[in-house]
């Protein structure tokens, strides 16, 4: 093994540690952390608003990259059948309103998505990364029961298939 392998090897160990570590500390049955927030049409949504309601709070990374695309419109072909569980979704990156607003109308997205500039509601929630000065939300979702409190938490999720997996864990946690 050469010094480059060694020092990539640390260093890329040392970044999974500090992701792990960020991630633990809200667990289930956790009280959800409020937040106020607009959306991509300047609507303002505050989680209190939602109580006595299932909340689908998903977290990504960036507008208009791949793999959010991906997720977006994994959740906008599942919308019907996540409102019909007499859920709402929300999707929330660091993104601004006018960024959201693009990339929900060239995805035709039927749903909100929250624009946290600052990371303090990504940071809340734990799933605000910093690497290297560039702060982008983790890949994290989280279900909120109608009483407000965490009733699943899924990190780093596939977003091909993670509305199905949000469906099914909602029939289960609705029964």
């Amino acid at each position: 093994m050469t010094i480059k392998s060694i020092n990539k090897t640390f260093f890329t160990l040392l970044l999974l540690a500090l992701s792990l570590a960020t991630n633990a500390a809200l667990e289930l049955g956790d009280k959800a952390p409020n937040f106020m927030l607009d959306d991509q049409n300047s609507l303002s949504h505050q989680l209190s608003d939602y109580k006595g309601k299932w909340v689908v709070l998903y977290f990504y990374p960036k507008d208009d990259t791949p793999g959010c695309t991906t997720q977006a419109c994994d959740f906008r072909d599942a919308v019907k059948r996540i409102i019909a569980s007499k859920s709402i979704v929300f999707g929330l990156s660091l993104d601004s309103v006018e960024s959201h607003k693009k990339f929900s109308d060239k995805n035709n997205l039927p749903f909100s998505l929250l624009a946290d500039s600052e990371g303090k509601v990504a940071k809340k929630y734990n799933s605000l990364s910093n690497f290297l000065g560039y702060k982008s939300a983790k890949r994290n979702t989280f279900i909120i029961n109608p009483e407000g409190t965490i009733a699943k938490i899924y990190l780093s999720v596939d977003p091909k298939t993670h509305s199905e997996m949000v469906l099914n864990d909602l029939s289960i946690l609705q029964d």
